[in-house]
């Protein structure tokens, strides 16, 4: 149309070009200029269009009591886009797969999800007294109304038949209407009931179903190279963590888009390999997909190589890219960093950043990398810090750990990596090494 506008550009992370340390803003004023570009945003782009699918859902709180390895109740906000750092074994892929298991509640159901993890008793803190059990609890929002929907849910294993069973099950709206509360009468006088979640059951959320449906978008992605190259593995996977079933998945996109987001990451692999040309998807006589590029060599006629042929980190980088470029819900990313280059470890954020704006969608991840934390534009609010005790694991915002948000708040010097690295490393690095 005419008096149409295109929406200028934002979104809820913005990355400037890297500047010299002495131009570097710091990391408290950083957020301060992103809330104010932010606030620029064009009004009049249609909310729903501004925020993409989901309505622009994405969490903005979690709770875990006597979950995992943490100890006691965690509850932190979370941005729409979440750093979490920690040492080995501190517990920031079980941050991951409290998301996940609710997923999976949604998605599968409650005994499911718990069998597929062990049972109650690898899922409970072993630093957990009481009450029994443990508690997930999450907000769901947007920029403009972060609690459209709170759910809690309490499971515990039955004292006798030594099955887990709901204690709990809340659901609180926009308006603040609780419009589910659990146990009911009926579950009083039928306990079997309390063996599912109503977020489970289709004829039990309706009332909430627009949550439901935000639960199950979920992904999780920590590509594994060797099952990505196992035909074997591609078959009767579906939404496989580990990319068993990426070839299938990236042959279930329609053709147009598909081929579209292929162009766009061969364009962007081609800058760190050069010698790349052309990645495309192809189906041998087996009826098995294949990623297929064409190398630049001596010879005129270009080689062809399949994923088979791929490095780990190549094979990597694709499944990143492509899972940046899909539409959905929330990202749950393992490491994105592992068998890249630093130089290309840095350029990340600002890559999420401008994906992003086309596809909004909250990304949730795991690093050890103090590379990908050297972006200016990521702010303290987007990070978490996971400091491992006797008793357990605790989750601190960076914005409330004082001696960073100090150093931040000096000169701006150092990036966010050289500050936060030390600060979750083991304590006792230095004895670190192997009896002769």
């Amino acid at each position: 149309m005419p008096g149409d506008r295109r929406p200028r550009r934002g979104g809820p992370y913005l990355t400037r070009q890297p500047q010299p340390p002495e131009q570097r803003p710091p990391a408290t004023l950083r957020r301060t200029r992103h809330q104010e570009q932010m606030a620029t945003r064009n009004p009049e782009v249609p909310h729903d269009k501004r925020q993409g699918q989901s309505g622009g859902l994405f969490f903005t709180s979690l709770q875990m009591v006597h979950w995992r390895n943490f100890h006691g109740q965690v509850d932190i906000p979370l941005a729409p886009r979440v750093f979490l750092l920690g040492p080995n074994a501190s517990g920031k892929s079980n941050v991951l797969d409290a998301l996940r298991f609710l997923r999976d509640t949604a998605d599968k159901g409650l005994q499911a999800a718990i069998g597929s993890r062990g049972g109650m008793g690898a899922i409970r803190s072993l630093h957990a007294r009481r009450p029994p059990g443990f508690t997930l609890a999450v907000t769901v929002g947007n920029r403009n109304q972060p609690e459209q929907w709170k759910y809690s849910l309490q499971v515990r294993s039955h004292p006798q038949k030594h099955v887990p069973e709901v204690v709990a099950e809340r659901v609180t709206d926009a308006q603040g209407r609780q419009v589910l509360r659990r146990p009911k009468r009926e579950d009083k006088d039928d306990p079997d009931r309390l063996r599912q979640t109503h977020l489970e059951q289709v004829v039990a959320n309706q009332k909430f179903r627009p949550l439901t449906e935000f639960l199950t978008s979920i992904r999780y992605l920590h590509v594994v190279p060797q099952l990505m190259r196992d035909l074997d593995r591609s078959t009767g996977h579906r939404n496989d963590p580990f990319g068993a079933d990426f070839l299938e998945a990236i042959a279930a996109t329609p053709q147009r888009t598909r081929d579209a987001r292929l162009r766009k990451i061969s364009q962007a692999l081609q800058i760190a390999i050069p010698q790349l040309q052309d990645l495309t998807l192809e189906q041998d006589e087996g009826g098995y997909w294949h990623l297929q590029v064409r190398f630049v060599h001596w010879r005129k006629r270009l080689a062809k190589q399949d994923e088979r042929a791929f490095s780990d980190g190549t094979l990597r980088l694709i499944g990143l890219l492509w899972s940046l470029a899909e539409k959905g819900g929330p990202l749950l990313l393992e490491e994105p960093e592992l068998g890249l280059h630093t130089a290309l470890v840095s350029r990340l954020p600002s890559l999420m950043t401008r994906l992003y704006r086309r596809s909004p969608r909250q990304l949730l991840i795991t690093t050890h990398s103090p590379h990908l934390l050297n972006d200016p534009g990521i702010g303290l609010d987007e990070v978490h810090l996971l400091k491992p005790g006797p008793q357990g694991t605790e989750m601190i915002p960076a914005t409330e750990h004082q001696p960073t948000a100090s150093l931040c708040s000096e000169d701006g010097q150092l990036s966010l990596g050289e500050i936060l690295m030390p600060a979750v490393a083991p304590e006792q690095v230095d004895r670190f090494h192997m009896a002769d």
